[in-house]
C-alpha cells in the first residue's frame, strides 16, 4: 500500500463538470491511500474583502467557468472496471483556509423568492476547530466533502456538479465524513475519482444553498471491490448504514432511500424483505440530506447493532 500527495494546483483541479473524458491527474493501486486539497465553491463574488489566498485566485483565472464547484482529480484506481465498486475510507478532512462563506442567491435554496443575496465570511479557527459567525455564535466545524464521485458513463457526457446522480457527486450529506466509508458504483476503466466542495459545518437540508464554504484537505483510502455489486451510493459507519436516495422528489428521494436500505440490511443479515422493511419502520431514521441541489436528497440511518 502506497500513499499519493495530489498537488494543490490549478493543473490538478477541474471545475463545474464530472465527465469521463477528463484526464486523470494520478493512478493508483487498489488500496492506495490519497491526500488531496480542494477550492471551495464559489466565483469572484464570494471574495472577501482581503486577504484571498493566491490558490484561489489562480483557480478562478485557470477555471472561469461558473455555476458549479472545483473539484480535485480524477484518480484512476487500477484495476477498476464497469460494474465493480469504488470503497472510499474517507480517513481526514481538515480546513485549509482561515475562512469559509456562506451566501444566500437569489431564486435558490429552500425558500427561493423570499431572500435577497448576502454573504458572510466567518473565520475558522484551526486550533480550536470553530468558526465565529459575524453576530457573535460560534460554532463547532464538522467539515466534510459535499462532493466525492467517480466519472458518470461516459455515455452522460459532461454532468453538472450541482445535481447528485448514481455517480454520486453534490450528495452534500454531512454524514461522509472522516471514519465513514462510501461505497460508490464504477462506470468507467479506472474509476476516475474526485472530490471537492469542502464543507466546515452544515445542518441536514443546507437549506440557504450553501454550508460554511471552505478549502479542505483530505485523505482517503481508495479500494476495488470486485465482491460488491451496487447501482447507486451507500455508505457506512462503524455504527450504521447509510442508504442514499436522490431524486427531483423528495418523496421519490425517500422510497429509493428505503429501498436501498432494505436491500441492503437483507444482503448482511438473514432477514427477508418484509422483515428488513418492518425493521426500517421501527429503528430507521430518514433524514432529509439537502433540498437545493435539483435532485434532492434523502438518508437512512440504521444500527448495526439491531441486524
Amino acid at each position: 500500500m502506497t500513499h499519493h500527495d495530489i498537488p494543490f494546483t490549478p493543473e490538478t483541479m477541474v471545475r463545474s463538470v464530472i465527465s469521463a473524458a477528463i484526464p486523470p491527474v494520478l493512478t493508483v493501486a487498489s488500496g492506495d491511500t490519497v491526500t488531496l486539497s480542494s477550492l471551495p465553491a464559489g466565483g469572484a463574488a464570494s471574495f472577501p474583502p482581503k486577504d484571498v489566498p493566491e490558490i484561489w485566485r489562480e483557480g478562478i483565472a485557470a477555471h472561469p467557468r461558473e455555476g458549479g464547484h472545483f473539484l480535485t482529480g480524477p484518480v484512476y484506481v487500477t484495476g477498476a472496471m464497469p460494474g465493480d465498486t469504488l470503497q472510499i475510507d474517507i480517513l481526514e478532512a481538515k480546513p485549509c483556509m482561515d475562512f469559509g462563506f456562506v451566501s444566500i442567491l437569489p431564486l435558490l435554496g429552500t425558500l427561493p423568492e423570499e431572500f435577497d443575496y448576502e454573504t458572510i465570511h466567518p473565520p475558522i479557527d484551526h486550533a480550536r476547530m470553530v468558526t465565529k459567525l459575524p453576530w457573535g455564535k460560534e460554532l463547532a466545524l464538522d467539515p466534510f466533502f459535499g462532493i466525492m464521485c467517480v466519472a458518470p458513463p461516459a455515455a452522460w457526457g459532461e454532468c453538472s456538479t450541482i445535481q447528485p446522480r448514481a455517480f454520486g457527486g453534490n450528495m452534500d450529506n454531512k454524514e461522509l465524513k472522516p471514519g465513514v466509508t462510501l461505497y460508490l458504483p464504477v462506470f468507467n476503466e479506472g474509476a476516475l475519482f474526485m472530490a471537492g466542495d469542502g464543507h466546515g459545518v452544515q445542518g441536514d437540508g443546507e437549506v440557504c444553498i450553501t454550508a460554511l464554504e471552505t478549502a479542505l484537505t483530505g485523505k482517503f483510502r481508495l479500494t476495488v471491490r470486485k465482491d460488491m455489486k451496487i447501482e447507486r451510493p451507500f455508505a457506512e459507519s462503524a455504527t450504521h448504514l447509510i442508504s442514499i436516495g436522490l431524486d427531483e422528489d423528495l418523496d421519490d428521494a425517500a422510497k429509493q432511500a428505503v429501498r436501498e436500505m432494505v436491500d441492503h440490511i437483507c444482503r448482511r443479515s438473514n432477514l427477508s424483505r418484509n422483515q428488513a422493511y418492518m425493521l426500517c419502520s421501527l429503528i430507521g431514521d430518514l433524514r432529509v440530506t439537502q433540498t437545493v441541489d435539483g435532485n434532492k436528497g434523502i438518508h437512512m440511518m440504521m444500527s448495526k447493532t439491531n441486524l
